[in-house]
């Protein structure tokens, strides 16, 4: 069994949104005035570095991330590589393994992760109801969104969310090849939450 962290580094470095918060991390209570121990203070928003989306992210009446079923990030995942393509269709996904619930895209085209990105690919608007057709209940993505950075009617998400498809982003498949894993992607118990930043891995036998 290999473990395989698909996880972005969260840091003072990491890229966040143009205009949301950054992420910002300190020892707010040092070893030496509590006398034991040192104790860290975090502030981020909660769409950073490797996240989930909850559906009331772009939903007012969607789902907060405290109400999400966490047997969808516990999941048998086929990773796809789609290199080089600047719109993913129903025919780049290729579907090998046996009891696949989610989807996941390696794009590379998120080269380097200190910087926001000025665009990426996104899928086609037809592929949510292809991939529910076939059993999937979770797509990720390499990208920090499955929309065009500057879209603001969120055509995909909100495909995606008529299919009852939940979205992981910012997931890192530089070095991942193709195929199935079990994908393990837990996000915080975070009530009312639109996010949050989860630590994602893929396990492969």
């Amino acid at each position: 069994m290999k473990l395989i962290d698909i996880s972005m580094m969260l840091s003072s470095e990491t890229p966040n949104w143009p205009g949301d918060t950054p992420f910002h991390y300190e020892v707010a209570w040092p070893m030496e005035e509590s006398g034991s121990v040192n104790v860290g203070k975090i502030e981020t928003s909660t769409h950073m570095g490797t996240h989930i989306d909850a559906p009331f992210h772009y939903d007012e009446n969607g789902k907060t991330t405290d109400e999400l079923d966490l047997n969808r990030y516990f999941a048998k995942a086929e990773v796809i590589d789609c290199t080089g393509i600047d719109e993913i269709t129903r025919e780049h996904i290729e579907l090998k393994g046996h009891g696949i619930t989610a989807v996941l895209f390696k794009t590379t085209a998120w080269r380097n992760r200190n910087e926001f990105p000025e665009s990426i690919p996104v899928m086609n608007e037809a592929v949510p109801a292809y991939l529910k057709s076939r059993g999937i209940n979770l797509i990720g993505v390499d990208l920090p969104s499955v929309d065009h950075l500057d879209s603001k009617p969120l055509p995909i998400h909100h495909a995606l969310h008529q299919q009852d498809i939940n979205i992981l982003e910012g997931i890192v498949l530089d070095e991942v090849e193709s195929g199935s894993y079990q994908l393990i992607a837990m996000p915080l118990k975070i009530k009312d939450g639109d996010g949050s930043p989860v630590r994602a891995v893929l396990i492969s036998e």
